[in-house]
């Protein structure tokens, strides 16, 4: 079977999602099922929330077994290796940032297929890549990342104000996806490595 970039990016953006949502449940100590539970959530989190702004249903992992799959055997192969994880924390958000990239681009592509705004489209790329973790952190009973004063949705919005500049520079499509991809993974790094924030308002 021939993957297009986007099935790849599908694929990819789920595990990376379902891999964060395992580490995160299993630093919370849940029992097996409670970890797939958030794994699957924060794999699809996203993404539901948009086809349903959207009006596209059922939701697209309704129409695709593969996804559940996909978001099954990655939970169950972390749970089984992660005497191999040692750091947890640097684990999960290597593949927090790495999601966020790939479901960023989904996101956005999904609204450009929509035949929706360059604003609109960069606000689904952001609810795709954000929703799933803050679901996750919201069962989790943590304050989402998203809600705090570290930099996450900015670098999905700045990931897609460079989708459309790469996009009216004429430049390859896939190309621009790889982009824009690696772009918000390590700006993240970027962020959290030096401790960005936006301004905080003072009343």
């Amino acid at each position: 079977m021939n993957l297009g970039t986007s099935e790849v990016i599908t694929i990819l953006g789920t595990i990376s999602f379902a891999m964060s949502g395992t580490f995160s449940a299993m630093q919370k100590r849940l029992d097996p099922f409670g970890i797939l539970i958030i794994a699957f959530v924060t794999a699809i989190g996203g993404g539901t929330v948009r086809d349903l702004l959207l009006g596209d249903t059922p939701v697209a992992w309704m129409r695709d077994i593969q996804t559940c799959l996909i978001i099954l055997f990655t939970s169950i192969g972390a749970i089984l290796f992660k005497t191999q994880v040692k750091k947890f924390k640097v684990t999960l958000f290597l593949f927090d940032s790495l999601g966020l990239g790939l479901f960023t681009v989904l996101g956005l592509q999904k609204g450009i297929n929509f035949g929706l705004a360059p604003g609109i489209c960069i606000a689904l790329g952001t609810i795709t890549g954000c929703f799933g973790g803050i679901i996750r952190d919201t069962l989790l009973n943590t304050i989402p990342l998203i809600f705090r004063k570290e930099i996450y949705a900015t670098v999905c919005i700045a990931g897609g104000l460079l989708y459309y500049l790469l996009a009216f520079l004429k430049v390859d499509l896939t190309l621009i996806k790889l982009i824009v991809i690696a772009f918000i993974f390590v700006l993240r790094i970027i962020v959290v490595k030096y401790k960005l924030t936006l301004p905080k308002l003072v009343y």
